[in-house]
């Protein structure tokens, strides 16, 4: 089976797993309501003070250093905090149960400690990463792109760590680095491949519908072009949504394959092909 086929096959896969508990998407949608609210609480202000004005005409200052690096922690913790839940709820599914909403929220509060630690060091790296890209030429940005990248590999498996074993931050980042070493390797592919396919289609959807309305503008039908860049724009979140929704489902079923050997709600075969577990034990 070839990587796209693959990957294809993981996203229905996925799929099967959401339609069983459809309100999962509930905790993306969330967390970008909570990222929209604190971007909003951290900017709007400053227009009503004065205060980006004032480094516009005078240039940074340790002030706005505070700004930032509050910005990033709580921007961070918003999003690891609902992914930790929806993780929490995935892995209740996944484990043979039937999760709620509630069951979700309240397996991230249990862990708030641990995710908020592991946030302030997720928060570090991005705004390092950030600074490279702004102010290290186009060395700075490539050192960033595989940073990032990097972290993102090694990482993949932290969120479903902290819900699960009793371990802080740290020790969850060096969990999530053994477990990608023992199960996968280098291979990243079905996570790779859930990203793909979704980028794909929200191109795709993206490139009819703004040619659909450019269309209808150019023929004088304003109603029916506004209407479709409208459409356009939702179509793009709701795929944005679901495709962060079966990302954390699958991290959720990558980490109980690697500590378990195998998981119901996936093809076993198929998981097989990406990912070799060599470990069933958990570490508590």
């Amino acid at each position: 089976m070839g990587r796209f086929a693959r990957s294809w096959q993981l996203v229905k896969v996925c799929w099967s797993v959401l339609r069983q508990d459809k309100e999962l998407v509930v905790f993306p949608i969330v967390s970008t309501i909570g990222v929209l609210l604190v971007t909003a609480s951290f900017v709007i202000p400053g227009f009503f003070t004065g205060f980006w004005s004032g480094i516009s005409e005078n240039g940074a200052n340790a002030g706005l250093w505070v700004l930032v690096v509050l910005f990033y922690l709580v921007e961070y913790f918003v999003i690891i905090f609902c992914n930790a839940a929806l993780v929490s709820a995935a892995v209740v599914r996944l484990t043979g149960g039937d999760p709620t909403l509630g069951d979700g929220f309240r397996g991230a509060w249990s862990h708030i400690g641990a995710i908020l630690g592991y946030a302030a060091i997720a928060a570090t790296i991005g705004l390092l990463l950030q600074l490279l890209r702004e102010r290290a030429g186009i060395g700075g940005v490539i050192v960033a792109a595989l940073g990032g990248a990097a972290w993102n590999i090694v990482t993949f498996l932290v969120v479903p760590v902290l819900v699960v074993e009793d371990i802080g931050p740290v020790d969850a980042i060096k969990r999530s680095a053994s477990l990608l070493k023992k199960s996968w390797g280098e291979q990243i592919i079905g996570s790779a491949g859930i990203g793909l396919v979704f980028g794909l289609l929200a191109v795709a959807v993206a490139v009819v519908g703004i040619a659909i309305g450019a269309l209808a503008l150019s023929a004088g039908i304003v109603a029916l072009g506004v209407a479709f860049f409208v459409l356009v724009v939702l179509a793009v979140v709701v795929i944005s949504l679901l495709g962060a929704t079966l990302h954390a489902i699958y991290s959720a079923a990558v980490y109980e394959y690697a500590v378990e050997g195998e998981t119901g709600a996936f093809d076993r075969e198929m998981l097989a092909g990406a990912f070799r577990p060599k470990s069933s034990r958990r570490t508590r």
